[in-house]
């Protein structure tokens, strides 16, 4: 009997590796299924750009695939002769960098104070972090306006840098302390037996070991600062504002610009797909982290 139960295991698994092998098919495909639907607005996006006004405002994108003759770059030369533009996305890039930098250094070295360091009323100053969570932006939209303007950064870069590192903090100080907390005690022991200082087992080992929510972090700042348009708005003037805003303002004239906004909301969309994709390893295990002990 236990013969015949031995042989019959095999058999079964043997039988069961087709039926694995569809189902991981199936996901697979519908894996791709998904991947492409949400690939289409940036393809459409993409060829659109590259077709004349005409050919966009008498057929659709779609077109272009069965008619490549229609595909220039025409558009993005007239997109870097247009200064406003231009002028927009350097500054989007004067805004975005710092103020991902700035939320994800200070986020870091909060979180790993909160995290591991012993100070008066450390509990409570982490409660009220994690209470700004819940504020609103627009609630702080005009009283900061008029903080702004009292100290002069109105209508500024550094104006807006200021805002999204402020609101950007909250959130980024809670990510990593948490993050942080779930390091062993011991590893933490072991450095400080060894001589190591508060600054040395930040920077060598709390730091690679929260890479993956550093970089999760990072990209969440850097894509919530690059798509904002409410903040940049209110409290960038027309000398820094950023390409969301720019492109906002041409839509007015969207019938005779749509050689610039195609080519110009593409660069928009484009570069937070960089990002994204570079750090996208990362931000894998800082999403996974934790989910399997």
């Amino acid at each position: 009997m236990t013969t015949v139960q031995r042989t019959a295991a095999p058999r079964r698994r043997a039988a069961a590796r087709p039926v694995t092998w569809l189902s991981r098919g199936a996901i697979q495909v519908f894996l791709v299924v998904i991947g492409l639907v949400w690939l289409t607005p940036a393809a459409g996006l993409f060829l659109s750009s590259l077709r004349s006004e005409e050919a966009n405002a008498s057929t659709g994108w779609w077109t272009a695939l069965t008619s490549p003759g229609q595909l220039s770059f025409d558009n993005y030369t007239t997109l870097l002769k247009d200064s406003g533009i231009v002028q927009a996305f350097w500054n989007t890039v004067l805004i975005s960098v710092p103020a991902t930098v700035a939320v994800v250094v200070i986020a870091a070295l909060a979180g790993y104070a909160f995290a591991w360091m012993e100070f008066p009323g450390r509990d409570w100053i982490f409660l009220m972090v994690v209470a700004m969570l819940v504020v609103p932006v627009q609630i702080g939209l005009l009283p900061v306006a008029k903080l702004f303007g009292a100290l002069g950064l109105f209508g500024s870069i550094p104006g807006v840098i200021l805002f999204h590192t402020a609101y950007g903090l909250p959130f980024a100080i809670f990510l990593l302390r948490n993050y942080f907390a779930e390091i062993p005690k011991e590893m933490l022991e072991a450095a400080r037996m060894d001589g190591g200082g508060e600054w040395r087992i930040f920077s060598q080992l709390v730091l690679p070991l929260g890479r993956p929510a550093i970089a999760s972090l990072a990209i969440f700042q850097f894509l919530w600062v690059w798509n904002d348009m409410l903040v940049a708005l209110l409290f960038a003037d027309n000398e820094s504002q950023p390409l969301t805003v720019a492109l906002q303002s041409q839509m007015r004239q969207f019938g005779s610009n749509i050689g610039v906004l195609a080519p110009g909301a593409f660069l928009s969309l484009v570069v937070p797909l960089i990002v994204f994709f570079a750090f996208q390893r990362h931000f894998v295990q800082g999403i996974m982290a934790g989910s399997v002990k």
